[in-house]
């Protein structure tokens, strides 16, 4: 044989080799464990996250490396697509190399088998008639037809042989099965990410990865409504329409086209009584864009609209938009006048306050809120010398409007109305706020609640502003910024020390401007003038006295500051043209709330505080569109294993040989049964005809 020659039978053995080694169970078993350990990976992991919320759960190290590996998205990913597609490959050779033998194995009779044969099987019998050997044979094929086998009498020399079979059909099962896989995984690609993808990787489709008007989004962005299949989101605010869906993307956004418009013309929703949303619908219009034909419906959750192969789910809700209008008051500096800002939620409003000036995005608005304000239920009511109460941003950070959930007695309550908001500075860092529109009753006490964080992965921290006599923040506000005023300081410490001092004592101009000094000092302590202000101010003031003498100096720090906070109130209200303060418990009280919240508002970090006054809600529906047209396909691939799997254990194949020849005294019967399985059932089955089979005619 030439070396051309080797070289080919080489080639063709080694194709051989690998053909088979593809199409065989143990390859096949090794990619269906690396697609459940990918899937159990595409579970636990978030898909089609944004990536800075990968970076912020891996760091930059280890996001990079998921990157590189494609977790992110692993259902749409090149190595888990070409698993599949091997998968599907192997699958598909295998029935080819297996269907035609079990085939023709299903439909061979066997005949073949020689008598001497037929006595080595197991389960056998032989039986003499006093009948011709073809009036026997054609007796045994009727008896054996009765029995539910198909029969087939073939002539041999010096007998004949009656051939049966029943149950061959269960070599369907596993044609059938391998089958199911194949037609499953063939739909679930049709209805994956790999249409999608195919058309950014051939036809120049990127995703979008700015903002602005969807209809000014270009064409390499847009997918066109042929598209095959897609997954996508619409929001729609109540009287706005929407043909097109966003398909998220790790860098961004695709735009996919839609046949028709919907317009959404009111949202409904209702609510449990623990604010959890129990039932939403959207009443739409629909406008077919090829014939102009517009019909009404309503989506609701479980209850989609499928129109030209697209089905439309209600999926959740959002703000379309809200109208907000809010007084502003100072955070800082000496001044109090309030000022009058409006927004809309999803937009960005101007605030200057003096030389500087920032951004408040405004990034939702709830119309009610239900909390469980119980007593010693209420994860806000837990702490008695501070506002920003953790246990409390637990309660309300997570999702504003959720319960707190206790495993105890709750008392759930409307807590009114709510805006969110980001104030962002010319350098672009920003802060996110929540603040109530009303008053809530805590430990006994109105207070306004103001919520704040850094970032979006904290919880909120909330400062108390206690309401006033007219439920309002204007009086705190008042107090705050005279705090914040040296003279009104200066003016709160002569109060205090003509109050505090005798008639005998003040004639003392010494101990007078001693006692005036001291409570000028404190006030400016608290106010922060120096250092950071509030109870740590006098903290740090309280360490540079010797331990020995800390705790009387702390008491009477706090007494004297306690006096002068009055005072500054009186003086506050004379500058403002208010009447004098009562000193009344209610309103000791509310000094005691104000002190807390003065001294907490050192973290505030927000030149402003934004009270809620006005509203005009806006609901938008947000809608998900899917076309699944391999949805058809995977519903058959299921039927066909379904109906493999009960072929294989349910059906079970019997194959039956009769040798029938002539004797002196008749004919002689030798009967042989076998099957792939020895069950009870076989076993009751082969007894049944070894007594039927020789009953005589």
């Amino acid at each position: 044989m030439s070396t051309t020659g080797i070289e080919l039978n080489t080639r063709r053995r080694g194709f051989a080799e690998a053909v088979e080694l593809v199409s065989s169970m143990r390859f096949a078993i090794s990619l269906l464990t690396i697609v459940a350990i990918a899937s159990v990976i595409g579970t636990v992991l978030k898909q089609n996250e944004p990536m800075p919320n990968y970076v912020n759960q891996f760091g930059p190290f280890w996001f990079e490396v998921f990157a590189k590996l494609g977790l992110y998205s692993v259902y749409s990913s090149w190595w888990f697509l070409l698993i599949l597609v091997v998968l599907i490959l192997s699958t598909g050779l295998c029935v080819v190399r297996n269907a035609p033998k079990m085939i023709r194995d299903m439909r061979s009779w066997r005949e073949h088998v020689r008598e001497e044969s037929l006595r080595n099987f197991h389960h056998k019998l032989e039986w003499t008639a006093p009948l011709a050997r073809t009036t026997l044979a054609a007796q045994t094929a009727e008896r054996l037809r009765h029995a539910g086998y198909a029969v087939k009498l073939v002539e041999k020399d010096g007998g004949m042989l009656v051939a049966a079979k029943k149950g061959a059909g269960n070599k369907f099962g596993y044609i059938f099965a391998h089958t199911s896989i194949i037609v499953i995984l063939l739909g679930g690609m049709l209805d994956s990410e790999l249409p999608v993808k195919f058309q950014q990787w051939f036809l120049g489709k990127t995703p979008f990865g700015g903002s602005g008007v969807i209809a000014d989004i270009p064409a390499q962005h847009r997918l066109s409504v042929s598209n095959p299949t897609f997954r996508g989101n619409t929001l729609i605010a109540e009287g706005q329409t929407s043909n097109t869906a966003l398909l998220p993307q790790a860098s961004g956004v695709l735009v996919q086209e839609l046949p028709f418009s919907i317009k959404l013309e009111k949202f409904h929703i209702d609510f449990y009584s623990t604010g959890m949303p129990k039932l939403f619908a959207s009443d739409v219009v629909v406008r077919d864009h090829e014939t102009g034909k517009t019909f009404p419906a309503t989506i609701k959750v479980n209850h989609p609209l499928i129109y030209k192969g697209v089905a439309v789910y209600q999926s959740s809700f959002e703000d379309g938009g809200s109208k907000l209008k809010l007084t502003g008051f100072p955070m800082s500096g000496t001044a109090d006048k309030a000022f009058q800002i409006e927004g809309t939620v999803g937009s960005a409003t101007e605030l200057k306050q003096g030389d500087e000036t920032w951004s408040v995005e405004w990034s939702g608005f709830r119309p009610f809120n239900v909390e469980n304000v119980a007593a010693n239920q209420d994860a806000r009511a837990v702490a008695k010398n501070t506002s920003f109460n953790e246990q409390f941003a637990e309660t309300l950070g997570k999702a504003s409007g959720s319960a707190a959930k206790t495993t105890d007695t709750k008392d759930l309550k409307n807590v009114g109305p709510s805006v969110q908001y980001k104030l962002r500075d010319k350098t672009g860092q920003a802060r996110e706020f929540l603040n109530y529109m009303q008053p809530v009753t805590l430990e006994g006490a109105q207070v306004y609640l103001a919520g704040v964080r850094a970032s979006p992965s904290e919880n909120f921290s909330f400062l108390r502003i206690p309401a006033d006599d007219q439920y309002s923040v204007r009086t705190w506000m008042r107090l705050r910024a005279a705090l914040s005023d040296p003279s009104l300081r200066q003016e709160a410490a002569k109060r205090y020390a003509a109050r505090a001092l005798g008639p005998e004592q003040q004639s003392q101009g010494g101990l007078t401007s001693q006692l005036e000094e001291s409570a000028a000092r404190t006030l400016a302590i608290f106010a922060g003038e120096g250092g950071r202000g509030g109870f740590i101010g006098v903290s740090q003031f309280l360490e540079k006295i010797p331990p020995a003498e800390q705790e009387k100096a702390a008491n009477i720090f706090m007494k004297m500051l306690n006096g002068a906070l009055w005072e500054l109130w009186q003086a506050a209200n004379a500058r403002a043209g208010q009447p004098p303060v009562e000193p009344t418990e209610a309103h000791g009280r509310y000094l005691q709330l104000a002190t807390n919240a003065l001294s907490d508002s050192v973290f505030y970090g927000a030149p402003v505080y934004l009270q809620l006054e006005e509203f005009n809600e806006v609901k938008a529906s947000v809608l998900q569109l899917t076309r699944s047209p391999g949805k058809g396909i995977v519903y058959l691939g299921c039927l066909l294993l379904v109906a493999g799997v009960f072929a294989m254990f349910y059906i079970r194949e019997r194959r039956m040989w009769v040798w029938v020849r002539d004797t002196e005294n008749g004919a002689h019967a030798l009967m042989a049964m076998s099957t792939q399985r020895k069950t009870l059932d076989f076993e009751r089955e082969f007894d049944d005809l070894k007594e039927k089979l020789p009953q005589p005619a």
